[in-house]
């Protein structure tokens, strides 16, 4: 009798310490009424210049102006890479592309994936309980770590019929993360226009799209931005870029008031991102503050709001550990490269908020330039690894004619850089971003910043071996142990 009874109380104390390790391993969520929804909208190629809450007083964007006057505005966030995959990869891990194989494009023959071992935020969010929901752009493989419940059809240039594809989601009778994805204010195909000077159109059409209401632009109204050059060709792009983007704000008015129809406002966390800065050259696919300086706008419901603006450094590497806090589904702090800015995000001033950093290795294969970036306070370094190679041009912004209008009639200066200097860059380029915004003038190779410089580059090293990056072999120009496997 004794036998037995220890017997069923060593299996008793098995099966309970099973269960508390599967909970703690898969970070198991109770669901119940209280728990908050999530809605990720991430934009294509949209910078912080057409944003009316960031300061445009030309572009139409009320949604998304009223979201920011209900929720946070950040003005110091960034993403890792201007990319649209390496960058959708760090949104959905919380880990620099580089530790993870995820260098640059997925599609077609670029096919960089992500490791197949790697747990992604929906996965994580699925385990726990939550209906999770894609919608539109996609771009990070494979399928297994970037897995969703469901997957809604719409045009991902019309976000208006994006918006009614996610209803059913909205309406669920589970906690959802919804992952909204536009195309939109991409540039689109063809990306090599005849005559050369026709802008691109952005996904804009004549016609138009179903439901959607285009403001069109008049480009002598547009602001151009002091890293592009003035001209006709430019100003033409950007009234295209400004219609997209007004497109996307409509789409996303559209999503806030079915959320509204559902009765889940109160209970839904809002982000609002974009992947990179406008697809221009100087802007996307360099690490420039217009390619990776971004808007992040997040309204959640369930906490009181203190503060309007939050100017705290922040990074989409922090965005997974972020919103898993938010919901409170349990994870190792271990998982992930960023960290979670859930209890600062409605305090101002804050401490211990004042370092990012960012990692571009590719865009399209072709592109080789590996880039690595410190911030901290207000300088900020890149360190150029390739830099004996002319920096690479993607596809559409080499045909762009915005820069076909510089390249055609040798002109000597791109905005505020010359041509030049925009595609032969110095190993270490150094800018006080407090002074000099624009990062026009390098302070590399300045005397007085010589200790400036050296701190900043321990701090760039620091940061690549903790995050076990490959190219930190790079460092001195030592390429001797390149391909060895050497742990780091």
């Amino acid at each position: 009798m004794k036998l037995r009874i220890l017997v069923i109380s060593l299996a008793v104390v098995f099966c309970f310490a099973c269960q508390k390790n599967d909970k703690s391993d898969s970070g198991e969520l109770s669901v119940n009424s209280n728990t908050p929804n999530v809605i990720l909208f991430v934009a294509d190629d949209h910078g912080t210049d057409a944003l009316g809450c960031y300061g445009n007083p030309v572009i139409q964007t009320p949604n998304l102006d009223k979201l920011a006057s209900e929720g946070i505005r950040f003005t110091n966030a960034y993403c890792t890479s201007a990319s649209c995959a390496a960058s959708r990869s760090v949104i959905l891990t919380g880990l620099y592309g580089h530790a993870t194989g995820s260098y640059g494009h997925v599609h077609d023959y670029h096919h960089f994936s992500t490791y197949d071992n790697v747990r992604s935020l929906s996965n994580r969010l699925s385990k726990a309980g939550y209906l999770t929901a894609r919608i539109g752009k996609y771009h990070v493989a494979p399928e297994s770590v970037y897995l969703f419940d469901e997957v809604l059809k719409a045009d991902p240039r019309n976000t208006v019929e994006m918006a009614d594809a996610s209803k059913t989601i909205l309406n669920s009778s589970k906690p959802f993360f919804l992952y909204f994805c536009t195309d939109d204010p991409h540039r689109s195909q063809p990306f090599k226009p005849e005559p050369w000077n026709v802008p691109n159109n952005f996904g804009n059409k004549e016609e138009g799209y179903k439901d959607v209401e285009e403001i069109i632009y008049n480009p002598e109204d547009v602001l151009v931005p002091e890293f592009l050059p003035d001209t006709k060709e430019t100003r033409e792009e950007i009234a295209q870029y400004y219609q997209s983007v007004s497109r996307i704000d409509q789409g996303f008015g559209r999503l806030m008031k079915h959320l509204n129809d559902a009765g889940k406002v109160e209970n839904t966390i809002v982000f609002y991102i974009s992947d990179n800065g406008m697809a221009f050259p100087g802007a996307k696919t360099t690490v420039y503050e217009p390619g990776i300086k971004l808007p992040c706008i997040v309204k959640d419901p369930t906490k009181e709001k203190q503060s309007d603006i939050n100017t705290a450094r922040i990074s989409w590497v922090d965005l997974t550990p972020t919103i898993l806090n938010m919901v409170n589904v349990a994870y190792d702090e271990g998982d992930f490269h960023g960290k979670s800015f859930k209890n600062i995000i409605h305090r101002e001033p804050i401490n211990g908020w004042n370092d990012v950093f960012a990692s571009h290795t590719f865009h399209e294969i072709t592109m080789y330039y590996p880039m690595r970036v410190a911030i901290h306070d207000n300088y900020k370094l890149i360190w150029n690894a390739a830099y004996g190679l002319e920096y690479p041009f993607a596809s559409d912004l080499w045909a762009a004619s915005t820069w076909q209008s510089i390249y055609r009639k040798n002109e000597k200066h791109f905005g505020l850089r010359t041509v030049e200097q925009y595609i032969k860059r110095p190993e270490f380029e150094l800018f006080d971003l407090a002074e000099d915004p624009n990062e026009s003038t390098n302070l590399a190779q300045k005397t007085e910043f010589a200790q400036v410089l050296e701190s900043m580059k321990v701090r760039l090293k620091v940061f690549q071996k903790r995050t076990n990056d490959p190219w930190y072999i790079l460092w001195d120009n030592d390429a001797s142990l390149q391909g060895s496997g050497v742990n780091l």
